[in-house]
């Protein structure tokens, strides 16, 4: 395995400085973000995709630092009732992967998106009960007559450009767990899968161990996000783990992102990191960074550092004790 990170929060530093920080943190790969809520402050898409120079150099920067590009990410909603956003995103998941067809970059990060209730609807609408049953009857449509589509024709279009889609397992999004990243792999293709982040199923109630277990079986992680969260009971028993307060409400969240081992022990990790090797992941460990208790420089010195005490990163040897 690989150490990465996300580049994202390095978005104030231009491309050279971010990689020159990230070689010199000492990890080895870079999660460039192409648009949608990320944004693209590293990566000028249509520019790259025009130029096959400018392709070749930017790459060069890249590998000339010892580093290579994991994954790019344009996490929007491209089935949102907004057009104008759902176009937008729509737009940088294509032209993501076109230029990660281009540039052998193997995957492309994003979300699954959520539409409203209806045809005429004006926002996102994530039924999260199935009674009263109109909440169900939405659910259904949903799936039936905008995920499923969507995903069928554009998880093909990523396979036939040897790109895999790694869709995070977000809450507000249709794909949020095992069981719905799984139920959209089976009714699309095999280019569908997870980009596993453990934060999100450790305020869902998910053991993400269990959860690589179950997504590993199926091959289906191709991605992986090294964010921590800490679950607060005292603040569940008031709010529950569906909690709405702003993230920056910490004293009083039911749950809050964290740095690597910040809100789970580095044994959970360690098992963590074991299992993905276990169940055939690997492949790039990309950081995450959104603890709002750190700085950004402190919060990402504590997650390599952390992750590089448990990371897995040779091939394993012959059972010669055996």
């Amino acid at each position: 395995m690989k150490l990465g990170v996300f580049t994202v929060l390095f978005s104030q530093k231009n491309f050279d400085e971010m990689l020159d920080y990230v070689r010199d943190a000492g990890l080895k790969a870079v999660e460039i973000g192409t648009g949608g809520y990320p944004g693209n402050a590293h990566c000028d898409m249509d520019a790259l995709l025009e130029d096959e120079a400018l392709r070749q150099e930017y790459l060069d920067k890249v590998h000339q630092r010892g580093l290579e590009i994991s994954a790019f990410s344009c996490h929007g909603n491209p089935i949102s009732p907004d057009k104008n956003f759902a176009d937008k995103s729509h737009e940088a998941l294509i032209k993501s992967i076109q230029l990660a067809s281009l540039m052998n970059v193997p995957v492309v990060n994003c979300f699954s998106g959520t539409p409203g209730d209806h045809e005429e609807a004006k926002y996102p609408n994530w039924p999260v009960t199935p009674w009263p049953n109109e909440y169900g009857d939405v659910l259904k449509w949903q799936w039936e007559q905008k995920l499923i589509p969507y995903w069928k024709k554009w998880g093909q279009y990523a396979k036939d450009h040897n790109v895999k889609i790694g869709l995070e397992l977000h809450g507000g999004f249709l794909v949020h767990t095992p069981h719905t990243m799984l139920k959209l792999r089976e009714e699309t293709c095999d280019a569908i899968g997870a980009n596993l982040d453990p934060s999100h199923m450790w305020w869902q109630g998910i053991d993400p161990v269990a959860a690589i277990k179950i997504l590993g079986k199926a091959g289906a992680i191709h991605h992986f996000h090294a964010k921590d969260t800490y679950i607060d009971q005292d603040n569940v028993n008031m709010y529950g783990l569906v909690d709405m307060q702003p993230y920056g409400e910490v004293q009083t969240r039911a749950w809050t992102f964290r740095s690597v081992g910040c809100g789970h022990s580095i044994q959970e990790w360690s098992d963590m990191i074991s299992t993905l090797r276990t169940y055939g992941y690997d492949y790039v460990v990309s950081i995450e960074h959104e603890d709002p208790l750190m700085s950004i420089e402190e919060g990402f010195a504590r997650a390599v550092k952390n992750l590089q005490s448990i990371l897995i990163t040779e091939k394993p040897s012959d059972m010669w004790w055996a």
